[in-house]
C-alpha cells in the first residue's frame, strides 16, 4: 500500500492505483482544484514532487503542460497514480485561490485514457 505524505497535510496510506488528485482530496481532507474534472485541460490539480516522482508521464499531461509552459515546473494530480511513495505540494486550493469549489468529481480511472510516455528531460 503507497503511502502519500501530503505537505501540510500528513501521511496517509492509500488505495494501490488510486489516482494522486482523489487520494489528495479524499484521504489527505485537502480543497485541491480539478476543475475541467481531472481531463488534462486546466492545469489547477498542479502538485510539485518533493520525493517520489513518476518517471512516466501521460501524453495529455505533457502536451497541456507545454502549452502553458509549466513543463519541468510543476505535474498534474490528475494524471498519476498512487503506486509508490511520494510526498507532494498541493499549489492551488479552493481555499486558496476563493473560488466556488473544486470542479467536478474525478473518475475512478485516469482520463482521458492514458497513453504513458517518459518523462521529457
Amino acid at each position: 500500500m503507497p503511502r502519500i505524505e501530503v505537505e501540510d497535510a500528513g501521511t496517509f496510506d492509500v488505495e494501490e492505483g488510486k489516482r494522486l488528485v482523489l487520494a489528495i482530496e479524499e484521504d489527505a481532507g485537502v480543497d485541491i482544484l480539478h476543475r475541467c474534472g481531472s481531463y488534462a485541460r486546466c492545469t489547477t490539480c498542479r502538485i510539485e514532487y518533493l520525493e517520489g516522482e513518476p518517471e512516466k508521464m501521460t501524453k495529455a499531461e505533457v502536451e497541456v503542460l507545454e502549452k502553458r509552459n509549466l513543463l519541468g515546473e510543476v505535474r498534474l494530480s490528475c494524471q498519476a497514480l498512487c503506486d509508490h511513495d511520494m510526498k507532494v505540494r498541493v499549489l492551488m486550493t479552493v481555499t486558496s485561490t476563493g473560488l466556488d469549489g473544486p470542479g467536478p468529481k474525478p473518475e475512478r480511472h485516469i482520463t482521458p485514457e492514458p497513453e504513458w510516455v517518459d518523462k521529457p528531460a
